[in-house]
């Protein structure tokens, strides 16, 4: 399995949070709340790209605004690809995490239990 950054993981879950309302300013509050850190738009649409020539996404424009100038919103949608990394990294992670102690991690105690 390729693995993903961190920044395409969280992009992947926001867009499959927001489902058919997934555009750059609502993907930003999404990753925003999700963090708790801010995001720049530029991070944000360049990895959604990337992710798009990946074929973990698709996009399409909306209707054109008239409250935006007349300008089209771009959505994103993720694909079965997308939903298939996804599980991929759900697992991964699960797997990785499942013999650490969160107990033993907080209180400075060696993997098993030892000090």
């Amino acid at each position: 399995m390729k693995l993903f950054s961190r920044t395409d993981e969280y992009l992947l879950i926001a867009v499959w949070r927001l489902q058919e309302d997934a555009y750059g300013v609502r993907i930003r509050e999404t990753l925003q709340s999700m963090t708790g850190k801010k995001w720049s738009f530029g991070t944000i649409f360049v990895a959604l790209e990337r992710l798009v020539d990946q074929e973990l996404l698709t996009s399409h424009l909306g209707e054109p605004q008239p409250v935006r100038g007349g300008r089209s919103k771009r959505f994103y949608t993720l694909t079965l690809r997308g939903r298939e990394a996804l599980l991929a990294i759900h697992s991964l992670q699960n797997s990785v995490w499942e013999e650490v102690s969160v107990a033993a991690l907080r209180n400075g105690l060696q993997p098993g239990g030892a000090n």
